[in-house]
């Protein structure tokens, strides 16, 4: 039985934490780049044909693991009225398994930290991301692979009597995965309590993961939506400066801040909000059937490679990986390759010192109730840069074209690098004036900050895309917000 929590400001007063006593953001840079030149890896694409435990199912073609295990790469028929493109038949990776995403935290000097993990994944552009302290698949934590049991699953799996903070289930990338999920969860443990930290995991603050945020390719996918989900619900912030030590003036006058604990939003209610997308729900119809891989209209196999026709969207290709410090040593595994990269972004404008974006409902294959909640913009893999897209991209132009003043945030992230191979995307927000409106597209709508937070206490509201991008703000970063 765990504890419950209590609720202690802890959370808070460790997302406002950039320098502790044990380690500065230079600190986390150069342990990273030392984790990266003592590990040795090697990467290389191969042919689907040559990868060794996976198969093509004789029947079907589909690419699954001599387990039966772990994932396989399928076919779906796709048909839907959201679209002007109403049906299509794409591959897709199935995964049945509930994967657990843990960060395991402790005071320290006062401080709630965060154990942290530099963790080498085949896909990562830079090799060593920083991602949470169990990063696990059912199979992986099942030791199907034969090897070692992943560290500190003890934490997550009920061994341990901890006290969870977050506990959630939250969808991965609905155009690449068919209807996945993963268990995010955050759990403390005892101030007392002894942790061997080996040499591969490291203790940071909130406030620092979120700093590296503004660095590309630092913090992982993974990492991003376990965060992006905590909240801080006070009743009054004018106490919270005797916690965080932080002049309660900076957080009455900060917009991030007023905007978390917003209760009433000024232009859609709580109500509004559900009642909008029960009925985009209710509206537009999903339709989609695995199908056998080889029977996927307009894609082929070509030299190795399962790619589309015209060379769009994304290939699955065979990658061959030796990392000496996994679980496991060296396999070999299907990976997904993207066209190129793609454009993640929300638009957001204050109104009366709350901060608002514009959110947009969002059909993909993969999700489990037809849409979720995504950013203004996601282009994952598009050709937005050429106008080669089938359909227009609402707001496109105008993230595209923000003055650099109107940026509060931009990095390049990647997706997740066990299933994504060199995959990244341009993740940005910007704000707009208080007097930006827009005409709106019927799956559009203006989200406070503060709702939003709400709305991602529940299961598949938001996808990864849009979780990503919240997971980036503080309210140390964003006080120049106005």
């Amino acid at each position: 039985m765990s504890e419950k929590p209590t609720n202690d400001n802890a959370l808070l007063k460790s997302s406002m934490v950039i320098e502790t006593e044990d380690s500065s953001i230079s600190d986390i840079l150069n342990w990273i780049r030392k984790r990266r030149e003592s590990v040795e890896v090697v990467v290389e694409k191969i042919p689907l044909d040559q990868i060794n435990n996976w198969n093509f199912q004789e029947k079907t073609g589909n690419i699954i693991h001599e387990s039966g295990k772990f994932f396989s790469i399928v076919g779906v028929s796709v048909v839907t009225k959201w679209t002007t493109s109403d049906a299509w038949n794409q591959p897709i990776i199935s995964q049945p398994e509930v994967g657990i995403l843990g960060i395991l935290t402790k005071k320290i000097n006062g401080i709630l930290m965060f154990l942290m993990q530099a963790k080498i994944e085949p896909g990562n552009l830079n090799f060593v991301q920083i991602s949470p302290t169990l990063q696990a698949t059912k199979s992986n934590y099942t030791q199907v692979h034969k090897g070692n049991k992943p560290v500190f699953l003890e934490y997550f799996n009920g061994e341990k009597n901890v006290k969870f903070l977050l506990d959630q289930l939250q969808s991965e990338q609905g155009s690449r995965f068919f209807k996945k999920r993963n268990r995010n969860i955050i759990v403390e443990i005892g101030e007392q309590e002894n942790v061997e930290v080996p040499d591969d995991f490291m203790w940071m603050s909130l406030g620092q993961i979120k700093n590296l945020m503004q660095y590309d390719n630092i913090i992982n996918m993974d990492t991003r939506t376990v965060i992006s989900s905590i909240t801080f619900d006070f009743s009054n912030k004018k106490t919270l400066s005797d916690v965080t030590e932080i002049d309660s003036n900076f957080l009455i006058n900060n917009l991030v801040s007023n905007s978390i604990f917003e209760k009433e939003s000024q232009i859609n209610s709580f109500h509004d909000i559900t009642s909008w997308m029960t009925r985009l729900k209710s509206t537009y119809e999903l339709h989609v059937k695995k199908i056998p891989l080889n029977i996927v209209n307009d894609w082929i196999y070509d030299e190795g490679v399962f790619r589309h026709q015209q060379n769009k969207y994304f290939s699955v290709i065979g990658v061959r990986s030796s990392i000496k410090n996994r679980e496991v040593v060296s396999w070999d595994q299907p990976m997904i390759q993207p066209a190129q990269e793609g454009l993640i972004g929300f638009i957001a404008k204050p109104v009366s010192g709350t901060l608002y974006f514009l959110v947009q409902a969002k059909l993909e294959v993969g999700n489990f109730d037809i849409i979720e909640l995504a950013p203004t913009v996601q282009c994952l893999t598009g050709n937005y840069r050429k106008g080669l897209n089938e359909y227009s991209i609402p707001f496109i132009d105008r993230i595209l074209k923000a003055s650099p003043e109107s940026i509060l945030y931009s990095a390049m992230q990647s997706e997740e690098g066990g299933r994504f191979y060199y995959e990244q995307n341009k993740n940005i927000i910007i704000v707009e004036g208080e007097n930006y409106s827009p005409n709106i597209p019927d799956n559009y709508c203006w989200m406070s900050y503060g709702q939003i937070l709400h709305f991602m206490q529940f299961n598949n509201n938001f996808n990864i895309a849009a979780r990503s991008l919240i997971s980036a703000i503080s309210i140390l970063d964003f006080n120049n917000v106005q």
